[in-house]
C-alpha cells in the first residue's frame, strides 16, 4: 500500500533535485577561457586557506611572480594596463604619416615630438627657466633681494603659471547650486605629499633630508653657489613646515557641510588681508571681469586667516623665494637631464624605487595625455574602443544599479522616506562610458584646443602655452554652466570616478579592458572586475561625503535626522574595522579611508547581487577548466586578483599617510570579511578570520 506514496515522494524529490540543479553547462574550453583560467591559476597560492587569508590565497602566486619592476614604487594590474595603454598611445603619437587627422590630434603629435626632442632640450639647458625667473622679478639665489613686489609675483605665479603657493583658487561647480560654476578657494598642497612628513620629523628624517638636498641641487643648477642655495632652501623648508602646521588634515575635511563657506569677493579682504584680492582674482581669471560682489566659496576659512597672518609677519624675500621654488619644482621635469636626475634621486628616496632609466617616451606620452588628453583620447578611442563595449558597459551599470536599489529594501537602519529619496538618487545617477561625445566631432574637438598654440621643437615653450591655455579655459568656465561633456579623466585613463555635483559616474575607455573586462570571459570575472568598479563608483553617491548631495547634485540635508544618526553609527563600525589593520606596523587611518571603504563594500555587494540576478535570467554559465572552482567562487577570486599588488615600504608609508583608499590587501580582506555570500561559497566556518561574527554592514 505504501508503494504509490513512496513513488510519489521519490518523484517529488527528483523534481526538487531538478529544480535546484539545471543541467550544468560544463566547462568553457575556448582559447580565451583556457588562457584566463591559466592566469587566474598562476596568481593563486593554493597552500593558503581562503577562509584564513583570502588576499594571499588569491594573490600569493601573483606576488611571487611579480617582483617590482625597476624604477616602480608599486605595481599591479592597474599599472600593467596603463603601461599597455601607453604603448598604444606611443604608436599613435609617432604615426605622423596617417592622413585626415584633426588639428587637435596633430597638435598632440607635435607636442609629443617637441617633448622627445632631447637634443634641443639639452642645448637650452637651464636657460628657459632662468629667463622665466628673471621675467617674474628674480630671487635671492644670485643677488641680495629687497624688492617690494609680493602682490605682483603672487599674481603672476598663480595666474599664468598655475602654481598655488599659499592657497589654491579654481573654478568648479557650486556644491549648493549645482547648475552654476563658482570661484573656490582652498588650502594648497605642500612640497612633500602630506603635512605629516614635516611634523613627524624623526620618523620622516630621511625624506626631509632628501627633499632639502634636492632643492639645494636645483638652486645650484640654476646658478647659485652651494652655500647660498643651502641657506636659502633651509629657510624655505622651515617656512613650509610652518605652513604644514596650519594645514588642516584631510580626515578633518570630510564633512563638506561644515567646511563650505560662501561669501563675496570683498569679504576675502577681511578674512585674509595680506592679499590684494580684487587685482589677484582679476588677473587669475582674466579676461573675465569680476567685481567685489562676485560669489566665492571658501573651503579653508581658518587656514586662510592663519596663512594671511603668516604672510604679514614673514620676511618678503623669503616669501618670494618660496613662490619661486614652487615654480621651479613645477618646471623640473621639463628641463634637461641634470634636472631630471636630481628629481630622480629625490623620488628614489621618497618612494623607495631602485634607480631606473625610464625611457623618455613614457614621460612624453604621459605629459601629452595631461596637456592634450582629449585629442590623444580621440586617437586612442578610434584605435582601441569597440563601440559595443560601450553598450555592454551601460547594460552592466544598469544591472548593478538595479541590484543596489533592490538592496536598499533590506537596509534596516534607514527610515522609509529617506530610502525612497535614496532610490530616486540612485535612479538619477548618470553614466558616462568610454569618452565624452565631443572628441568624436572634429569641429568641436578643434574648437576646444583652438587657442592652444603648439610649436615644433620648443618643449618648454609648449608647456608654458599649456599653462596659459588651461588658465583661460578655467576662466571661461566661470560664466558657463557645468557641462556633462567635461571630464576629469582622459579616455585612456585606467580609473573611474563619481562626481557628486553632477550625480554621475564616469568609466573611461582605458579601464574597459582586461583584467577588468573582456567580452570573451565568463560573466563571473566581468562582474568581479569591472562590475565591482561600477558598484564602487555607484556607492560613492551614498558614502559619508556623497550622501550629503541630493539627486540633482546639491549639497543639502535630504536625510531624516534619525537616519543620519544611524548612518554615523553604522559607519563607526568600518572606521574601527579598518583602523585595526596596519601595514609595516603603521595603522590604516579608518576615518580618512572611510568613503573608499564604504564604496568597496557596497560595490562588492551590488556586483555580486547583479551577477546572481544575471544567472537567474540566463542560467548558469560554463565554468573555467582546471581551477576546481564554482563561478560564485570565481567571482570573488576575480575581484581579489584585480587588487594583487606589490609596493616598496616607502610607497606604503606614503599611501597610509595620503591615500584615501586602504592598502590593496585590506580593500580585499575588509570587503570580503563583511560578506556573508563570500563565506557561504567558500564554506568558511564561523569566527574564521575571513568570517568574523561581527560584520560591518551599510548598503
Amino acid at each position: 500500500i505504501y508503494l504509490p506514496l513512496l513513488i510519489h515522494s521519490l518523484f517529488s524529490l527528483l523534481l526538487l533535485i531538478n529544480v535546484r540543479h539545471r543541467p550544468h553547462p560544463g566547462y568553457c574550453l575556448t582559447d580565451q577561457c583556457i588562457t584566463v583560467a591559466s592566469a587566474v591559476m598562476g596568481a593563486l597560492d593554493r597552500s593558503v586557506d581562503p577562509c584564513h587569508d583570502f588576499y594571499n590565497f588569491a594573490c600569493g602566486g601573483w606576488v611571487k611572480n611579480n617582483p617590482l619592476p625597476e624604477g616602480k614604487s608599486r605595481w599591479g594590474p592597474f599599472s600593467n594596463l596603463w603601461e599597455h595603454n601607453m604603448l598604444v598611445m606611443k604608436q599613435l603619437l609617432e604615426n605622423t604619416t596617417v592622413k585626415g587627422l584633426s588639428k587637435a590630434e596633430e597638435k598632440a603629435q607635435r607636442y609629443y615630438e617637441a617633448c622627445m626632442n632631447e637634443a634641443k632640450i639639452e642645448e637650452l639647458g637651464a636657460k628657459p627657466l632662468q629667463e622665466l625667473i628673471n621675467q617674474i622679478g628674480g630671487w635671492a639665489l644670485n643677488e641680495s633681494w629687497d624688492k617690494d613686489n609680493f602682490q605682483e609675483v603672487l599674481r603672476t605665479v598663480s595666474a599664468g603659471l598655475r602654481t598655488s603657493p599659499f592657497f589654491t583658487v579654481f573654478v568648479s561647480t557650486d556644491s549648493k547650486n549645482s547648475n552654476s560654476n563658482v570661484i573656490q578657494v582652498d588650502q594648497s598642497s605642500l612640497g612633500l605629499p602630506s603635512r605629516d612628513y614635516y611634523l613627524n620629523k624623526t620618523a620622516n628624517e630621511k625624506y626631509l633630508t632628501a627633499y632639502l638636498n634636492f632643492l639645494v641641487e636645483l638652486g645650484v643648477l640654476l646658478g647659485g653657489s652651494e652655500e647660498t642655495s643651502r641657506r636659502m632652501m633651509e629657510e624655505i623648508v622651515d617656512f613650509e613646515t610652518t605652513l604644514a602646521n596650519i594645514t588642516v588634515p584631510q580626515e578633518e575635511r570630510r564633512d563638506e557641510e561644515l567646511i563650505y563657506h560662501k561669501m563675496e569677493a570683498k569679504d576675502l579682504s577681511t578674512l585674509a588681508p595680506a592679499v590684494d584680492w580684487m587685482p589677484f582674482l582679476n588677473e587669475v581669471f582674466a579676461p573675465v571681469q569680476l567685481n567685489e560682489s562676485e560669489p566665492v566659496v571658501v573651503y579653508a576659512r581658518e587656514y586662510l586667516q592663519k596663512v594671511s597672518d603668516l604672510i604679514t609677519k614673514t620676511n618678503k624675500s623669503l616669501l618670494n623665494n618660496y613662490m619661486m621654488m614652487k615654480v621651479v619644482r613645477k618646471m623640473v621635469s621639463i628641463l634637461d637631464q641634470r634636472f631630471q636626475d636630481a628629481e630622480q634621486r629625490f623620488l628614489e628616496v621618497m618612494y623607495g624605487t631602485k634607480k631606473s632609466c625610464t625611457p623618455r617616451w613614457k614621460l612624453c606620452v604621459s605629459d601629452t595625455d595631461s596637456a592634450l588628453g582629449f585629442a590623444l583620447g580621440a586617437l586612442f578611442v578610434k584605435a582601441t574602443f569597440a563601440e559595443d563595449s560601450k553598450a555592454t558597459a551601460e547594460d552592466m551599470v544598469a544591472e548593478i544599479k538595479l541590484a543596489f536599489e533592490d538592496g536598499l529594501k533590506y537596509v534596516s537602519w534607514m527610515d522609509s522616506e529617506t530610502k525612497r529619496a535614496a532610490k530616486e538618487k540612485a535612479d538619477a545617477i548618470y553614466n558616462m562610458v568610454g569618452y565624452p561625445e565631443f572628441i568624436m566631432n572634429t569641429t568641436q574637438l578643434d574648437k576646444v584646443f583652438n587657442d592652444f598654440m603648439v610649436v615644433s621643437e620648443l618643449y618648454f615653450q609648449n608647456v608654458m602655452q599649456y599653462y596659459n591655455f588651461s588658465a583661460r579655459v578655467t576662466a571661461d568656465q566661470l560664466r558657463k554652466a557645468p557641462n556633462r561633456n567635461q571630464w576629469s579623466m582622459t579616455p585612456p585613463t585606467v580609473n573611474a570616478y563619481y562626481n557628486p555635483t553632477k550625480n554621475e559616474m564616469v568609466l573611461p575607455a582605458g579601464i574597459l579592458q582586461a583584467p577588468f573586462y573582456s567580452r570573451s570571459w565568463p560573466k563571473a570575472l566581468n562582474f568581479g572586475g569591472i562590475g565591482v568598479v561600477m558598484g564602487h563608483e555607484l556607492t560613492h553617491a551614498f558614502d559619508d561625503q556623497g550622501r550629503e548631495y541630493d539627486k540633482d547634485g546639491n549639497l543639502r540635508p535630504w536625510w531624516k535626522n534619525s537616519s543620519v544618526e544611524a548612518f554615523k553609527k553604522q559607519t563607526q563600525c568600518m572606521v574601527e574595522q579598518y583602523g585595526n589593520y596596519s601595514i609595516n606596523q603603521e595603522p590604516v587611518n579608518g576615518r580618512h579611508t572611510l568613503g573608499e571603504n564604504i564604496a568597496d563594500n557596497g560595490g562588492l555587494k551590488a556586483a555580486y547581487k547583479a551577477y546572481v540576478n544575471w544567472i537567474k535570467k540566463n542560467g548558469e554559465e560554463a565554468t573555467l577548466p582546471a581551477l576546481g572552482m564554482t563561478n560564485h567562487q570565481l567571482f570573488f577570486v576575480g575581484f581579489a586578483q584585480v587588487w594583487c599588488s606589490v609596493r616598496t615600504p616607502e610607497s606604503s608609508h606614503e599611501g597610509v599617510i595620503t591615500d584615501p583608499h586602504s592598502p590593496s590587501r585590506y580593500r580585499v580582506i575588509g570587503s570580503i570579511s563583511n560578506s556573508n555570500d563570500f563565506s557561504k561559497h567558500f564554506n568558511c566556518k564561523a569566527n574564521t578570520p575571513m568570517n568574523p561574527k561581527h560584520k560591518c554592514e551599510l548598503w
